[in-house]
């Protein structure tokens, strides 16, 4: 007699499951019943099931779907707009003005469209935006299929989106009411930056936070001149003014954190809050480098992002673990440090914990949501194969993602997105390019 009956068997020569740290399961099968992981089992036992779809995947690895733990997804839309500039001058000059001209609904929905598509292309299957229009985004994820924490944003400037740190809130707040029995898009508080959210809003987020039982997620230490500001106007360090304003705590995602001194690391790992690291964004505006090894040594929670495609200049999460790895090392001048298996646990488990979701998502283990990326490894450039999760991380590309599964539905398969129209994301993006460049061609030219 079969034991049970499951939706969907898919078969790979590696499942990495992320927990137990470092397991690799060879010749495996795992198991999806109502969105959920039933089992990982051996190819052997499979016939002790009774299976509805079986899918055979040679050469492939399975791993969890990645989480990208920050970004700023509708940003896609100003990929390449303003390059190999210093941080500040890039946001202030360029990036804010251009948010100021062009930020409305359609431009938020088309942007998080274009950038939906590429993440699931990329093995990407949940994402942690902070971005003007959270609502927009949360509509385009729910619609493609794809697991989101959407930010509840907040700066102290008047936006599109509102006027003043009461209307952030109120609309906040009513759109994670909305979302209560939305099963795939949850919510966070998204105050921008110390720099950006005066104390007053980061105390009323902080009661908030506790009343709705979400996250905070917020750029924290990301440049000298972020510690300059909040020397000058608040006589201390970023870190010390959220601790004082009781931000510091396991809701925190700390995003960046590229300029520490040992005892703020202590703070952090004291706390227990979560940083979430970028680095080919903090390369590319040359921010700094986060301490990551002495982070992970004092034991707090490391996820990885992309930040938005303004300053990165794509959202390839395969990308990030390689270049966190190998930046880790070098910054420590160790190379033991971030090993590749600790690289995928943070563009996985370590963002799913930071966001609260580890119960849900971040590890293929049975009873939580099939949240699943398959990697063909059988390429010329990910042959042979001594070491799956060493390919997947310092060899693997994500244009080696062939299947995708969020909550079980496959939402990427044999490359070809289900859920959305490729050809229409490209088309809108490209006729927002060509608004764009319009309007800055008229605009007068400084001497």
């Amino acid at each position: 007699m079969p034991e049970m009956t499951v939706d969907t068997a898919i078969l790979a020569p590696w499942i990495v499951p992320v927990e137990p740290a470092g397991r690799v399961l060879e010749d495996h099968a795992l198991l999806i019943r109502d969105g959920r992981i039933v089992d990982l089992v051996a190819r052997a036992r499979l016939d002790a099931y009774t299976v509805h779809e079986r899918v055979e995947l040679a050469d492939h690895a399975l791993i969890p779907g990645l989480v990208n733990a920050h970004g700023h997804a509708a940003m896609t839309l100003f990929r390449g707009l303003a390059d190999d500039l210093p941080m500040m001058s890039w946001l202030m000059e360029h990036i804010w003005p251009a948010e100021g001209r062009w930020i409305d609904e359609a431009f938020v929905g088309d942007g998080t469209r274009l950038a939906v598509a590429e993440m699931l292309r990329g093995g990407t299957t949940c994402f942690n935006d902070m971005y003007f229009f959270p609502d927009a985004a949360a509509a385009v994820a729910a619609e493609a299929g794809m697991r989101a924490v959407v930010g509840l944003i907040m700066v102290d400037m008047p936006t599109a989106w509102a006027r003043d740190a009461d209307e952030y809130l109120s609309k906040g707040i009513a759109l994670h009411d909305r979302l209560r029995d939305e099963p795939l898009v949850h919510t966070a508080f998204s105050p921008h930056a110390p720099y950006s959210v005066s104390d007053g809003p980061l105390e009323r987020i902080r009661v908030l936070a506790e009343e709705l039982d979400i996250p905070i997620h917020m750029h924290v230490h990301e440049s000298p001149e972020e510690l300059a500001h909040s020397l000058e106007h608040y006589g201390c360090r970023p870190l010390e003014r959220l601790e004082r304003l009781g931000l510091l705590t396991p809701r925190l995602m700390a995003v960046h954190m590229t300029h520490l001194e040992p005892d703020e690391i202590a703070r952090v790992a004291n706390c227990g809050a979560s940083v979430v690291h970028c680095p080919e964004s903090n390369l590319k505006l040359a921010s700094g480098f986060c301490p990551v090894h002495a982070l992970a040594g004092a034991g707090v929670n490391l996820a990885l992002g992309t930040d938005g495609a303004a300053s990165n200049n794509d959202l390839d999460m395969f990308a990030e673990m390689r270049t966190a790895a190998l930046l880790a090392k070098g910054v420590a001048r160790d190379p033991t440090a971030l090993p590749a298996h600790a690289a995928l646990r943070m563009a996985t488990l370590g963002g799913a914990q930071a966001l609260g979701l580890e119960d849900l998502t971040g590890s293929l283990a049975p009873g939580k949501a099939a949240d699943v990326t398959a990697v063909h490894l059988g390429a010329v450039e990910t042959q042979p194969v001594y070491s799956a999760v060493s390919q997947l991380v310092y060899a693997a590309g994500r244009h080696q993602v062939s299947d995708v599964w969020v909550a079980g539905r496959r939402v990427l398969k044999d490359r070809l997105l289900t859920t959305l129209d490729t050809r229409d994301a490209i088309v809108k993006a490209t006729a927002w390019r060509d608004k764009i460049r319009a309007f800055d061609a008229q605009q007068p030219q400084s001497a």
